[in-house]
């Protein structure tokens, strides 16, 4: 294969993962969106929500992602029955997650009072995040499924199921926000029940297309809870949790550094969320080159082949640099319109549009770490990962982020630049160990 090749290979896996896992935060999006209409208080529990929500969340998107290498591995050595086998265990260990994910994110909003946030804040954020956590559960499931099928390289249903419940979500939220046909204005609580009934039924929908999906039939997906193997069960687990750790870091330090914003102001709160929202767009566009990444270097490995092992790593990594370079420059010339799509407010505005220009330079390492976690974990090479995420991120980013937005009175900019070193740091070491692992076999 030319490195042509394996850009076009590359991309025709990454496109249709990208565009639905924009799906997914495109409905985080149009909620705040929604929701910013009817004041900043509101954008600003959306915020702080949906940065503890995913810091839970997370653990369990890790553990799912498991599957993707394992199947991919086992298609690339035409090994198809392990393929369902993995299907099979891997619901099993999903769905015990999300159970123990589900209380977690219920308990975890009760200690929103603790958090030194602006009272109207809390009183928005509990049963904003009590609501959302019902969705864990379902959430979970079309993660396993979708796993399954990326792992096969058939990326495109559960991007279409995601894309269209857009649609189903922005109509939910236009009924339940701002109440429509009889029922009560619910506010933000109306956009949690939105995207609850929405994911339950994107769940539903992607379950019942892969059982009667004659293009998977030859992997047997039917659920089947018998002679379950414990080694396996554990391998899944192995790869997963460090991969749901490893994100747990990533997301805990946005999620931090949300919270030090806040102790700034409500308004500086509201400008974090528009810009994180804005660069939450391209990272999901960016992990779909991750994933595609996974698929490809783990189909190489089950092949035994390392030459093209290391041509789908780096080609995962040239094209999610080149990417974000683009998005940056968007960032860059239209830092001070964005924002006005969310809200009118101009201090918030003013703040949101200093914001994008640090995402814009923080683009670059954005791609280069998230695409090198991916292709690590197609190597199923996680645990180092989880280390290199842990120095980047709390014993780097946080704390210069707390060093110069407070100490040098820079606020949320400050904040932003401790987190732009620590994206640096990940980017930079899993690029170079990525390479240490590949170029003895190769």
């Amino acid at each position: 294969m030319t490195i042509k090749d394996h850009i076009k290979e590359t991309l025709k896996l990454a496109l249709p993962i990208s565009f639905g896992q924009l799906g997914h935060v495109m409905m985080g999006v149009v909620d705040s969106m929604m929701v910013g209409k009817i004041g900043t208080v509101p954008l600003a529990a959306a915020a702080l929500v949906n940065g503890l929500f995913f810091l839970v969340l997370v653990i369990g998107i890790g553990v799912s992602m498991a599957a993707t290498p394992l199947i991919s591995m086992a298609k690339g050595a035409r090994n198809n029955h392990e393929c369902g086998r993995t299907l099979n265990h891997s619901i099993v260990v999903n769905f015990s997650f999300s159970i123990i994910i589900t209380i977690l994110t219920f308990g975890v909003s009760y200690l929103i009072p603790f958090l030194n946030q602006p009272k109207e804040v809390v009183a928005e954020a509990i049963p904003y995040m009590q609501v959302l956590s019902f969705s864990i559960i379902a959430f979970m499931l079309f993660q396993t499924y979708r796993q399954f099928l990326e792992g096969l390289s058939i990326p495109n249903p559960p991007m279409v199921i995601a894309l269209l419940a857009n649609l189903l979500n922005a109509f939910l939220n236009w009924i339940f926000i701002f109440g429509k046909f009889g029922i009560p204005s619910m506010g933000l609580f109306g956009a949690g029940i939105a995207t609850t009934s929405t994911r339950w039924i994107m769940a539903a929908a992607l379950i019942l297309f892969v059982m009667n999906y004659k293009k998977v039939k030859q992997y047997n997906p039917k659920l089947n809870l018998s002679n379950l193997d414990r080694a396996l069960i554990k391998k899944i687990i192995g790869i997963g949790l460090p991969s749901g750790f490893q994100y747990f870091l990533e997301v805990a330090a946005f999620s931090f550094a949300a919270i030090m914003i806040g102790w700034i102001g409500s308004k500086h709160l509201a400008a974090h969320q528009i810009a994180i929202n804005m660069a939450s767009v391209t990272y999901m566009i960016i992990l779909g080159i991750s994933a595609a990444g996974t698929i490809r270097v783990g189909g190489f490995v089950g092949m035994n082949d390392w030459k093209k092992v290391r041509y789908a790593g780096f080609t995962a990594l040239g094209i999610a640099v080149s990417i974000m370079f683009c998005f940056g420059i968007v960032f860059i010339i239209f830092n001070s319109s964005l924002p006005y799509y969310y809200v009118n407010d101009s201090e918030v505005v003013k703040i949101a549009s200093q914001l994008l220009i640090i995402a814009a330079l923080f683009q670059i390492f954005d791609g280069m770490q998230a695409s090198g976690v991916g292709i690590l974990r197609g190597l199923t090479d996680v645990k180092v990962p989880l280390l290199i995420s842990l120095l980047a991120y709390w014993i780097i980013g946080i704390p210069i982020g707390a060093f110069l937005g407070f100490y040098f009175e820079l606020g949320a900019v400050g904040v932003w630049i401790g987190l732009l070193f620590g994206l640096a740091f990940v980017g930079l070491t899993m690029l170079f160990r990525f390479h240490l692992k590949t170029k003895h076999h190769s």
